[in-house]
């Protein structure tokens, strides 16, 4: 068996910026302290605050020091929007610069459009988050548009994670596992998110190769 990499990164993370606790810096700290190397900051967006929620947390980015030990990766979540509206949010904010997009998919637990696992995926989506019940077929069309589907540790959103595991593996889907972070509690240890990884259905062999994916996806990312 090879040595599995820990999770040192988090690319879903949320400030005050949009309904997180904490400010930009202080989610960076807290991460941070926990042995973090990596994360994304991406608040929450729609029309109504899409471009002030970029323009600061660019500027955020822009300014944190570049020898600090952990980077930070501008990024935005596309959140309850109408099915049409993913297609031009997405490309605005990869236009403004975001480099980690997140879909914000069809969890159990808010009443998410039916339909919004695919228009997110139809986008310049990164990440499609909690994507519930996703199908076999969309599953498939993650694999083909090269998005990562989420595995989370936020409670509720959690309650899927099993099917999604089953449904990334049929398709051959990539996945990647985060916090969804709003507030200082929900900042776990990197081996309490390992734990959620095996509880959802993951091998020790599928977590390393899940971390190797996104180690990949982080570099192109940050270079």
């Amino acid at each position: 068996m090879r040595e599995i990499n820990p999770y040192l990164y988090n690319l879903h993370c949320h400030t005050l910026l949009s309904d997180g606790d904490l400010l930009p810096s202080e989610v960076a700290a807290r991460f941070s302290v926990l042995g973090y190397r990596v994360i994304a900051l991406t608040d929450h967006a729609d029309y109504s605050n899409i471009k002030a929620v970029l323009n600061q947390t660019m500027e955020f980015c822009k300014r944190w020091p570049k020898d600090s030990k952990i980077k930070i990766l501008p990024g935005v979540e596309l959140t309850h929007l109408p099915l049409k509206q993913f297609k031009p949010l997405a490309g605005f904010a990869r236009k403004q610069g975001a480099r980690v997009i997140i879909g914000h998919g069809e969890t159990p637990v808010e009443p998410v459009t039916e339909g919004t696992n695919r228009s997110a995926l139809l986008a310049d989506i990164d990440i499609l988050a909690h994507p519930g019940l996703i199908t076999e077929e969309d599953a498939r069309l993650a694999r083909k548009r090269n998005v990562f589907l989420e595995i989370t540790a936020r409670s509720g959103h959690a309650n899927t994670n099993n099917h999604v595991v089953e449904m990334a593996k049929r398709a051959g889907a990539d996945l990647i596992v985060n916090i969804d972070s709003h507030t200082p509690q929900d900042i776990i240890l990197p081996e309490e998110l390992s734990r959620i990884a095996e509880r959802a259905g993951l091998s020790k062999e599928d977590i390393y190769k899940v971390n190797q994916k996104v180690s990949d996806f982080i570099k192109r990312k940050t270079s």
